[in-house]
Protein backbone atom coordinates (compact mmCIF):
# COMPACT_ATOMS: atom_id res chain seq x y z
CA UNK A 1 0.00 0.00 0.00
CA UNK A 2 1.34 3.34 -0.59
CA UNK A 3 0.23 6.25 1.67
CA UNK A 4 1.34 10.10 1.02
CA UNK A 5 1.34 12.46 3.63
CA UNK A 6 1.02 15.99 3.03
CA UNK A 7 3.05 17.83 4.86
CA UNK A 8 6.69 19.49 5.87
CA UNK A 9 6.91 19.77 9.67
CA UNK A 10 6.92 17.69 13.29
CA UNK A 11 3.35 16.21 13.16
CA UNK A 12 3.73 15.34 9.66
CA UNK A 13 6.98 13.19 11.22
CA UNK A 14 5.16 11.91 13.83
CA UNK A 15 2.17 10.85 11.72
CA UNK A 16 4.59 9.08 9.02
CA UNK A 17 6.27 7.39 12.00
CA UNK A 18 2.82 6.06 13.13
CA UNK A 19 1.38 4.73 9.98
CA UNK A 20 5.13 2.98 9.31
CA UNK A 21 3.96 0.76 12.33
CA UNK A 22 1.03 -0.32 10.93
CA UNK A 23 -0.08 -4.22 10.18
CA UNK A 24 -0.41 -2.70 6.42
CA UNK A 25 3.46 -2.13 6.01
CA UNK A 26 2.83 0.44 3.43
CA UNK A 27 5.24 2.75 1.38
CA UNK A 28 5.42 6.06 2.35
CA UNK A 29 5.58 9.52 0.82
CA UNK A 30 5.81 12.59 1.86
CA UNK A 31 5.33 16.26 0.49
CA UNK A 32 7.34 18.38 0.80
CA UNK A 33 8.80 16.79 3.64
CA UNK A 34 11.76 17.67 5.41
CA UNK A 35 15.46 16.65 6.37
CA UNK A 36 14.39 14.29 9.34
CA UNK A 37 10.74 12.47 7.59
CA UNK A 38 13.45 11.82 4.54
CA UNK A 39 15.05 9.11 6.60
CA UNK A 40 11.41 7.35 6.94
CA UNK A 41 9.93 8.16 3.44
CA UNK A 42 10.44 9.54 0.11
CA UNK A 43 10.06 13.19 0.02
CA UNK A 44 8.79 14.97 -2.36
CA UNK A 45 10.35 17.97 -2.40
CA UNK A 46 9.22 19.82 -5.19
CA UNK A 47 5.62 19.53 -4.05
CA UNK A 48 4.27 22.32 -1.88
CA UNK A 49 2.33 21.42 1.02
CA UNK A 50 -0.59 24.34 -0.17
CA UNK A 51 -0.31 23.34 -3.69
CA UNK A 52 -3.69 21.69 -4.58
CA UNK A 53 -2.71 20.76 -8.26
CA UNK A 54 0.90 19.18 -7.35
CA UNK A 55 -0.37 17.29 -4.42
CA UNK A 56 -3.01 15.48 -6.77
CA UNK A 57 -0.72 15.06 -9.28
CA UNK A 58 2.00 13.48 -7.39
CA UNK A 59 -0.57 11.37 -5.75
CA UNK A 60 -2.05 10.42 -9.37
CA UNK A 61 1.53 9.47 -11.10
CA UNK A 62 2.62 7.65 -7.84
CA UNK A 63 -0.08 5.37 -7.36
CA UNK A 64 -1.08 6.19 -4.14
CA UNK A 65 -3.90 4.68 -2.81
CA UNK A 66 -4.51 7.19 0.57
CA UNK A 67 -3.48 10.72 1.31
CA UNK A 68 -2.91 12.27 4.83
CA UNK A 69 -3.18 15.33 4.66
CA UNK A 70 -1.30 17.82 7.26
CA UNK A 71 -1.74 20.87 7.45
CA UNK A 72 -4.89 23.24 7.75
CA UNK A 73 -3.95 25.13 4.66
CA UNK A 74 -4.36 22.31 2.13
CA UNK A 75 -7.66 21.34 3.30
CA UNK A 76 -9.27 25.20 3.66
CA UNK A 77 -7.77 24.44 -0.02
CA UNK A 78 -9.74 22.01 -0.84
CA UNK A 79 -7.36 19.61 -0.89
CA UNK A 80 -9.26 16.81 0.05
CA UNK A 81 -12.60 17.56 -2.47
CA UNK A 82 -9.73 17.44 -5.63
CA UNK A 83 -8.11 14.23 -4.54
CA UNK A 84 -11.63 12.38 -4.27
CA UNK A 85 -12.67 14.06 -7.44
CA UNK A 86 -9.81 12.08 -8.91
CA UNK A 87 -10.91 8.83 -7.04
CA UNK A 88 -7.73 9.13 -5.14
CA UNK A 89 -8.65 8.19 -1.00
CA UNK A 90 -7.87 10.89 1.07
CA UNK A 91 -8.54 11.71 5.13
CA UNK A 92 -9.41 15.04 6.23
CA UNK A 93 -12.07 16.95 5.65
CA UNK A 94 -14.14 18.84 3.05
CA UNK A 95 -13.04 22.38 2.33
CA UNK A 96 -16.49 23.48 3.18
CA UNK A 97 -16.17 21.52 6.07
CA UNK A 98 -12.58 22.81 6.95
CA UNK A 99 -14.22 25.79 7.56
CA UNK A 100 -14.68 25.22 11.07
CA UNK A 101 -11.00 26.00 11.16
CA UNK A 102 -10.53 28.18 8.39
CA UNK A 103 -13.28 30.48 9.74
CA UNK A 104 -13.95 31.29 13.27
CA UNK A 105 -16.63 32.99 13.09
CA UNK A 106 -18.34 30.13 11.11
CA UNK A 107 -17.06 27.76 13.99
CA UNK A 108 -18.79 30.81 16.63
CA UNK A 109 -22.36 30.52 14.76
CA UNK A 110 -22.41 26.45 14.30
CA UNK A 111 -21.12 26.78 18.13
CA UNK A 112 -24.55 28.87 18.86
CA UNK A 113 -26.59 26.16 16.71
CA UNK A 114 -25.34 23.19 18.18
CA UNK A 115 -25.37 24.53 21.51
CA UNK A 116 -21.89 23.93 21.74
CA UNK A 117 -19.92 25.68 25.34
CA UNK A 118 -17.71 28.59 24.19
CA UNK A 119 -16.59 31.89 25.40
CA UNK A 120 -18.94 34.68 24.79
CA UNK A 121 -17.97 37.08 21.64
CA UNK A 122 -18.57 39.57 19.52
CA UNK A 123 -17.35 39.95 15.12
CA UNK A 124 -15.88 43.42 14.69
CA UNK A 125 -15.50 44.00 10.45
CA UNK A 126 -14.08 47.61 11.26
CA UNK A 127 -11.70 49.43 12.68
CA UNK A 128 -14.46 51.61 14.37
CA UNK A 129 -16.18 48.39 15.29
CA UNK A 130 -13.29 47.30 17.05
CA UNK A 131 -12.69 50.30 18.43
CA UNK A 132 -15.75 51.16 20.06
CA UNK A 133 -16.22 47.51 21.83
CA UNK A 134 -13.22 48.07 22.85
CA UNK A 135 -13.94 51.03 24.56
CA UNK A 136 -16.65 49.01 26.35
CA UNK A 137 -15.17 45.49 26.76
CA UNK A 138 -14.34 43.80 30.30
CA UNK A 139 -10.47 43.15 30.63
CA UNK A 140 -8.27 40.69 29.81
CA UNK A 141 -10.00 40.04 26.42
CA UNK A 142 -8.57 38.34 24.31
CA UNK A 143 -8.40 39.08 19.91
CA UNK A 144 -8.54 36.43 16.75
CA UNK A 145 -7.87 36.84 13.77
CA UNK A 146 -10.94 35.15 11.80
CA UNK A 147 -8.72 33.23 9.44
CA UNK A 148 -6.00 30.69 9.09
CA UNK A 149 -2.81 32.19 11.01
CA UNK A 150 -0.21 29.54 12.20
CA UNK A 151 -0.95 29.22 15.28
CA UNK A 152 0.06 33.50 15.69
CA UNK A 153 -3.83 34.89 15.22
CA UNK A 154 -4.49 34.85 18.93
CA UNK A 155 -3.72 37.78 20.86
CA UNK A 156 -4.41 38.34 24.87
CA UNK A 157 -5.04 42.22 26.08
CA UNK A 158 -4.67 43.46 29.57
CA UNK A 159 -6.18 46.97 28.67
CA UNK A 160 -7.93 49.02 25.59
CA UNK A 161 -4.59 49.93 24.89
CA UNK A 162 -3.15 46.64 23.87
CA UNK A 163 -6.42 45.58 22.34
CA UNK A 164 -6.24 48.77 20.34
CA UNK A 165 -3.20 47.47 19.05
CA UNK A 166 -3.58 43.97 18.24
CA UNK A 167 -6.91 45.15 16.49
CA UNK A 168 -4.30 47.59 14.06
CA UNK A 169 -2.54 44.47 13.42
CA UNK A 170 -5.52 42.16 12.18
CA UNK A 171 -6.72 45.08 10.25
CA UNK A 172 -3.85 46.07 8.48
CA UNK A 173 -0.77 43.27 8.31
CA UNK A 174 -1.15 41.57 5.37
CA UNK A 175 -0.71 37.67 6.42
CA UNK A 176 -3.99 37.87 7.79
CA UNK A 177 -6.10 39.48 4.60
CA UNK A 178 -9.16 40.89 4.80
CA UNK A 179 -10.50 39.84 8.37
CA UNK A 180 -13.35 39.97 10.36
CA UNK A 181 -11.77 40.07 14.19
CA UNK A 182 -13.19 37.92 17.15
CA UNK A 183 -13.46 39.90 19.73
CA UNK A 184 -14.05 37.09 22.94
CA UNK A 185 -14.43 36.91 26.50
CA UNK A 186 -11.18 35.88 28.33
CA UNK A 187 -11.26 32.06 30.15
CA UNK A 188 -9.58 31.14 33.22
CA UNK A 189 -8.55 27.10 33.82
CA UNK A 190 -6.58 24.28 32.33
CA UNK A 191 -6.50 23.84 28.87
CA UNK A 192 -7.09 20.48 27.06
CA UNK A 193 -6.64 19.35 23.53
CA UNK A 194 -9.06 16.69 22.99
CA UNK A 195 -8.91 15.12 19.13
CA UNK A 196 -11.19 12.79 17.92
CA UNK A 197 -11.71 10.82 14.46
CA UNK A 198 -14.89 11.34 12.64
CA UNK A 199 -16.82 9.43 10.12
CA UNK A 200 -19.17 11.99 9.13
CA UNK A 201 -21.80 10.76 12.02
CA UNK A 202 -19.51 8.58 14.58
CA UNK A 203 -16.99 10.00 17.40
CA UNK A 204 -13.62 8.26 17.92
CA UNK A 205 -12.20 10.07 20.55
CA UNK A 206 -8.09 9.90 20.48
CA UNK A 207 -6.24 10.29 23.98
CA UNK A 208 -6.30 13.59 25.55
CA UNK A 209 -3.09 16.16 25.77
CA UNK A 210 -2.32 18.99 26.97
CA UNK A 211 0.01 22.04 24.70
CA UNK A 212 1.66 24.95 26.06
CA UNK A 213 1.02 28.15 23.22
CA UNK A 214 3.56 30.59 25.15
CA UNK A 215 6.85 31.06 24.25
CA UNK A 216 8.30 31.25 27.83
CA UNK A 217 8.43 29.31 30.53
CA UNK A 218 5.29 30.51 33.45
CA UNK A 219 3.13 30.88 29.94
CA UNK A 220 4.49 34.02 29.86
CA UNK A 221 4.99 35.96 26.26
CA UNK A 222 2.97 35.90 23.03
CA UNK A 223 1.66 32.54 21.40
CA UNK A 224 3.42 30.71 19.34
CA UNK A 225 2.21 27.25 17.50
CA UNK A 226 3.24 25.32 20.61
CA UNK A 227 6.10 24.67 22.67
CA UNK A 228 5.24 21.34 24.09
CA UNK A 229 2.39 19.24 25.04
CA UNK A 230 2.39 15.89 26.91
CA UNK A 231 -0.52 12.93 27.12
CA UNK A 232 -2.29 11.98 29.16
CA UNK A 233 -3.72 14.52 31.25
CA UNK A 234 -4.44 14.17 34.47
CA UNK A 235 -7.79 14.29 36.02
CA UNK A 236 -9.20 13.30 32.27
CA UNK A 237 -10.54 9.67 31.82
CA UNK A 238 -12.35 8.09 30.10
CA UNK A 239 -15.73 9.09 31.69
CA UNK A 240 -14.47 12.79 31.61
CA UNK A 241 -13.35 12.71 27.83
CA UNK A 242 -16.56 10.59 27.21
CA UNK A 243 -18.65 14.13 28.78
CA UNK A 244 -16.44 16.22 26.71
CA UNK A 245 -17.27 14.10 23.53
CA UNK A 246 -21.09 14.70 24.18
CA UNK A 247 -20.84 18.28 25.16
CA UNK A 248 -18.77 19.63 22.45
CA UNK A 249 -17.55 17.07 19.84
CA UNK A 250 -21.11 14.93 18.65
CA UNK A 251 -22.90 17.74 18.89
CA UNK A 252 -20.69 19.84 16.26
CA UNK A 253 -20.30 16.62 13.75
CA UNK A 254 -24.10 16.49 13.76
CA UNK A 255 -24.73 20.07 13.46
CA UNK A 256 -22.34 20.00 10.41
CA UNK A 257 -24.42 16.86 9.09
CA UNK A 258 -27.33 18.78 9.16
CA UNK A 259 -26.39 21.45 7.45
CA UNK A 260 -24.98 19.31 4.57
CA UNK A 261 -21.23 19.03 5.26
CA UNK A 262 -20.45 15.56 6.87
CA UNK A 263 -17.85 16.18 8.96
CA UNK A 264 -14.40 13.72 7.98
CA UNK A 265 -11.38 13.47 9.35
CA UNK A 266 -9.78 14.82 12.74
CA UNK A 267 -12.03 16.98 14.87
CA UNK A 268 -9.69 18.82 17.69
CA UNK A 269 -11.50 20.81 20.05
CA UNK A 270 -8.96 23.04 22.36
CA UNK A 271 -10.62 23.84 25.51
CA UNK A 272 -10.55 25.97 28.47
CA UNK A 273 -11.56 23.53 31.42
CA UNK A 274 -13.47 26.14 33.56
CA UNK A 275 -15.32 26.45 36.64
CA UNK A 276 -18.61 25.92 34.71
CA UNK A 277 -16.87 22.76 32.74
CA UNK A 278 -14.95 22.70 29.16
CA UNK A 279 -15.18 25.67 26.91
CA UNK A 280 -14.00 25.62 23.08
CA UNK A 281 -11.49 27.65 22.64
CA UNK A 282 -11.33 26.97 18.71
CA UNK A 283 -11.77 24.06 16.13
CA UNK A 284 -9.04 22.55 14.10
CA UNK A 285 -9.99 20.19 11.74
CA UNK A 286 -6.79 17.84 11.80
CA UNK A 287 -3.95 16.99 13.89
CA UNK A 288 -3.28 18.88 16.11
CA UNK A 289 0.68 20.15 16.34
CA UNK A 290 2.92 19.29 19.07
CA UNK A 291 -0.03 17.28 20.32
CA UNK A 292 0.26 14.56 17.62
CA UNK A 293 4.01 13.92 18.22
CA UNK A 294 2.96 13.16 22.24
CA UNK A 295 -0.76 11.22 21.43
CA UNK A 296 0.78 9.13 18.77
CA UNK A 297 3.55 7.31 20.12
CA UNK A 298 0.96 6.05 22.67
CA UNK A 299 -1.53 4.61 19.92
CA UNK A 300 -1.76 1.11 20.06
CA UNK A 301 -4.09 1.05 17.56
CA UNK A 302 -3.54 0.50 13.69
CA UNK A 303 -3.18 4.29 11.95
CA UNK A 304 -4.14 3.21 8.55
CA UNK A 305 -7.09 1.41 9.36
CA UNK A 306 -8.75 4.14 11.45
CA UNK A 307 -7.78 6.41 8.87
CA UNK A 308 -9.64 4.61 6.02
CA UNK A 309 -12.50 3.81 8.29
CA UNK A 310 -12.60 7.46 9.03
CA UNK A 311 -13.31 8.55 5.24
CA UNK A 312 -16.44 5.54 4.76
CA UNK A 313 -19.76 7.16 6.67
CA UNK A 314 -20.16 5.19 9.00
CA UNK A 315 -17.12 3.45 9.16
CA UNK A 316 -15.97 4.41 12.34
CA UNK A 317 -18.80 2.46 14.19
CA UNK A 318 -18.05 0.35 16.96
CA UNK A 319 -14.25 1.64 16.79
CA UNK A 320 -12.45 2.72 19.87
CA UNK A 321 -8.49 3.58 19.37
CA UNK A 322 -6.41 1.71 21.77
CA UNK A 323 -3.67 3.68 23.81
CA UNK A 324 -1.13 2.53 25.77
CA UNK A 325 -0.66 3.32 30.00
CA UNK A 326 2.76 5.19 29.37
CA UNK A 327 3.31 9.09 29.29
CA UNK A 328 4.79 10.99 26.24
CA UNK A 329 6.26 14.36 26.93
CA UNK A 330 7.04 15.65 24.13
CA UNK A 331 9.54 18.91 24.12
CA UNK A 332 9.86 21.73 20.77
CA UNK A 333 13.13 23.12 20.22
CA UNK A 334 12.55 26.53 18.19
CA UNK A 335 15.18 28.66 16.41
CA UNK A 336 16.08 32.45 17.39
CA UNK A 337 13.97 34.70 17.17
CA UNK A 338 10.76 32.49 17.12
CA UNK A 339 8.03 33.71 17.05
CA UNK A 340 8.20 37.31 15.83
CA UNK A 341 11.22 35.73 13.11
CA UNK A 342 13.48 32.54 13.11
CA UNK A 343 17.18 32.19 12.05
CA UNK A 344 17.93 30.01 9.05
CA UNK A 345 20.73 27.47 8.36
CA UNK A 346 22.13 26.96 11.88
CA UNK A 347 24.39 23.67 12.07
CA UNK A 348 22.19 21.19 14.68
CA UNK A 349 24.31 19.25 16.42
CA UNK A 350 23.43 15.82 18.86
CA UNK A 351 20.81 14.14 16.54
CA UNK A 352 22.18 10.94 17.19
CA UNK A 353 22.80 10.95 20.84
CA UNK A 354 19.22 12.12 21.76
CA UNK A 355 17.33 9.75 18.95
CA UNK A 356 19.03 7.13 21.49
CA UNK A 357 16.98 7.98 24.27
CA UNK A 358 13.92 9.52 22.85
CA UNK A 359 11.75 9.69 19.32
CA UNK A 360 13.46 12.89 17.66
CA UNK A 361 11.04 13.91 14.82
CA UNK A 362 11.72 17.13 12.54
CA UNK A 363 10.02 20.04 12.10
CA UNK A 364 11.67 22.94 10.50
CA UNK A 365 14.98 21.24 9.39
CA UNK A 366 17.25 21.25 5.91
CA UNK A 367 19.97 19.46 4.49
CA UNK A 368 22.66 21.28 3.29
CA UNK A 369 26.77 19.75 2.33
CA UNK A 370 25.52 16.87 4.31
CA UNK A 371 24.53 18.13 7.39
CA UNK A 372 21.69 18.88 9.10
CA UNK A 373 20.92 22.95 9.44
CA UNK A 374 17.81 24.34 10.78
CA UNK A 375 15.27 26.26 8.25
CA UNK A 376 12.44 26.83 10.24
CA UNK A 377 10.75 28.68 13.57
CA UNK A 378 9.94 25.44 15.32
CA UNK A 379 12.92 23.26 14.62
CA UNK A 380 12.59 19.99 16.57
CA UNK A 381 10.40 17.81 18.75
CA UNK A 382 11.97 15.22 21.35
CA UNK A 383 9.20 13.04 22.65
CA UNK A 384 9.89 10.09 25.37
CA UNK A 385 8.00 7.75 26.61
CA UNK A 386 7.57 6.78 30.51
CA UNK A 387 5.97 4.89 33.07
CA UNK A 388 4.60 8.03 34.71
CA UNK A 389 4.77 11.79 33.79
CA UNK A 390 8.19 12.39 35.75
CA UNK A 391 9.70 9.76 34.19
CA UNK A 392 8.64 10.66 30.78
CA UNK A 393 9.82 14.59 31.21
CA UNK A 394 13.36 13.92 32.79
CA UNK A 395 13.82 11.64 29.74
CA UNK A 396 12.74 14.29 27.18
CA UNK A 397 14.55 16.78 28.65
CA UNK A 398 17.59 14.33 29.19
CA UNK A 399 17.43 13.37 25.01
CA UNK A 400 17.04 17.25 24.44
CA UNK A 401 19.95 18.52 26.46
CA UNK A 402 22.31 16.45 24.07
CA UNK A 403 21.18 18.86 20.82
CA UNK A 404 22.20 22.23 20.36
CA UNK A 405 22.12 24.53 17.33
CA UNK A 406 22.55 28.53 17.81
CA UNK A 407 19.77 30.42 19.36
CA UNK A 408 17.53 27.22 20.26
CA UNK A 409 15.30 27.90 22.75
CA UNK A 410 13.42 25.43 24.74
CA UNK A 411 10.59 25.48 27.61
CA UNK A 412 12.00 24.44 30.96
CA UNK A 413 8.35 23.77 32.41
CA UNK A 414 7.19 21.10 29.74
CA UNK A 415 4.68 18.75 31.70
CA UNK A 416 5.92 19.58 34.93
CA UNK A 417 2.43 20.01 36.52
CA UNK A 418 1.94 16.85 35.15
CA UNK A 419 4.80 15.12 36.97
CA UNK A 420 3.47 17.19 40.43
CA UNK A 421 -0.06 16.89 40.28
CA UNK A 422 -0.97 18.67 43.69
CA UNK A 423 1.07 22.23 42.50
CA UNK A 424 -1.35 22.22 39.41
CA UNK A 425 -1.35 26.29 38.98
CA UNK A 426 -4.31 27.94 36.80
CA UNK A 427 -3.58 28.21 33.17
CA UNK A 428 -5.28 31.02 31.56
CA UNK A 429 -6.13 32.25 28.10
Amino acid sequence: MRILVVGAGGREHAIVRALARSAHAPELLCAPGNAGIAADAECLSEVAADDVGAIVGAARERGVELVVVGPEAALVAGVVDALEEEGIPAFGPSRAAAELEGSKAFAKDLMREAGVPTAGHLLLHSHGEAFDALADASYPTVLKADGLAAGKGVIICADEAEARAAAEVFFTEQRFGETTVVLEEFLEGEELSLLALCDGQNIVPLAPAQDYKRIFDGDEGPNTGGMGSYSPVPGIGPAEVEEIVDAVHRPAVAAMAARGLPFHGVLYAGLMMTAEGPKVLEFNTRFGDPETQAVLPRLRSDLVDLCLAAREPGGLAGVEAEFGDDWAVTLVLASAGYPASSSKGDPIRGLDAAAALAEVTHAGTAGRDGEIVTAGGRVLNVTALGASAAAARERAYDAASRIEFDGMQMRSDIAARAAVPASHPERTR
